[in-house]
């Protein structure tokens, strides 16, 4: 593989994972910088993670990296996105590709006019959910026609909509929503475990999305599902000679006698010494099987990384690819249009 130079445009919780990325495949890529908005943060950040920080725009500019990822806040997102575009850079910018339909608009425009930009839209690369992707469209259990899809938010849960269901971006559809808060009780956050029984209301989204081509989903989900150990994702994809759901496949033979797999997931658990209790211990899965297939096989290599991140890397490394003219975006930014159109549609009937 080329080996792949990119800075990273931003300092907080996201920019980190690029970080570890870059570290753990060395041979994939080189971190030239980490651009921060202030001294004390450039400090910081080059003392914990050993790693070059600056907080000079056009230091990076002259390091002529391959690709700029842009791991800011999501409100600062596209304008930061669209500033690297214009002075001639790739970008890999984290989700959601906007909040707005106008900010939208222009980035299609920008890309019309010869700008790149890829909406680093990762969950479609899981190990897992890649070859849940593979199974639906192999025709094994017929035709997707409707799923039930508990696992991510917003944007996510759209594009894992569209892939599952084999939904072109430009597929007209309606969305009835409604949120409604409930109180409970915090366990796990981004950076600690909750012990002392605090509570919280957290809100959950559900909405019923149908296409014009008949294909129907239903979205369900409350942010505490990403962490907390009492509240968990499910999947269900009914097509028509079977289904899938979460890691079970279920579906009719040449003879039209059913039969039924389960996912085989080949794991290895990893051990750091981070005290962030996400990243202390996770399972990095080295294969996944079913019925007699291997679906995936790490990308890089048995390399310590995560399953989000392992997706990362794959969209980082294609997305350099795409910078050089050597393949094709690895997410089309008609379809990251898509997603963020659809957070904003969903809210709007709430």
């Amino acid at each position: 593989m080329e080996r792949i130079r990119f800075i990273i445009v931003g300092s907080g919780w996201r920019s980190l994972f690029y970080v570890r990325i870059a570290k753990a495949l060395e041979k994939q890529f080189e971190l030239c910088a980490m651009l921060c908005r202030t001294e004390e943060k450039a400090r910081k950040i080059a003392l914990e993670n050993g790693i070059h920080t600056t907080v000079s725009e056009q230091e990076c500019v002259d390091m002529k990296p391959d690709l700029v990822v842009v791991a800011v806040n999501k409100t600062s997102l596209a304008q930061v996105s669209m500033h690297w575009m214009e002075m001639g850079f790739c970008v890999l910018c984290e989700t959601p590709a906007a909040m707005d339909d106008e900010t939208l608009d222009r980035l299609l425009e920008l890309e019309k006019k010869g700008g790149k930009l890829v909406i680093n839209e990762q969950y479609h690369r899981y190990p897992v959910y890649s070859s849940l992707i593979k199974i639906a469209r192999s025709g094994l259990i017929g035709e997707p026609q409707y799923l039930d899809i508990s696992l991510a938010h917003e944007y996510h849960a759209a594009s894992l909509v569209r892939e599952l269901l084999n939904i072109e971006p430009s597929q007209a559809y309606t969305v009835r929503s409604v949120t409604k808060g409930f109180e409970t009780t915090l366990t796990k956050t981004r950076y600690e475990v909750i012990t002392d029984g605090r509570t919280e209301v957290k809100n959950r989204t559900i909405a019923l999305v149908e296409f014009e081509n008949g294909k129907t989903a239903l979205y369900d989900f409350d942010s505490e599902q990403y962490r907390s150990p009492i509240r968990h994702n499910f999947i269900r994809l009914t097509g028509t000679r079977g289904e899938i759901y979460n890691n079970s496949v279920y579906w009719l033979d040449e003879n039209n006698r059913p039969r039924h797999a389960e996912l085989e997931i080949k794991t290895r658990k990893v051990v750091s010494d981070s005290e962030n209790p996400n990243l202390r211990e996770f399972e990095e899965i080295t294969e996944i099987g079913c019925y007699g297939k291997v679906l995936y096989t790490p990308p890089f290599g048995i390399c310590g990384l995560s399953e989000d991140e392992t997706a990362m890397a794959v969209m980082l490394y294609e997305s350099a690819l795409y910078a050089k003219n050597k393949g094709n975006s690895p997410y089309s930014l008609e379809k990251a249009v898509a997603d963020a159109r659809f957070r904003i549609r969903m809210y709007q009937n709430v």
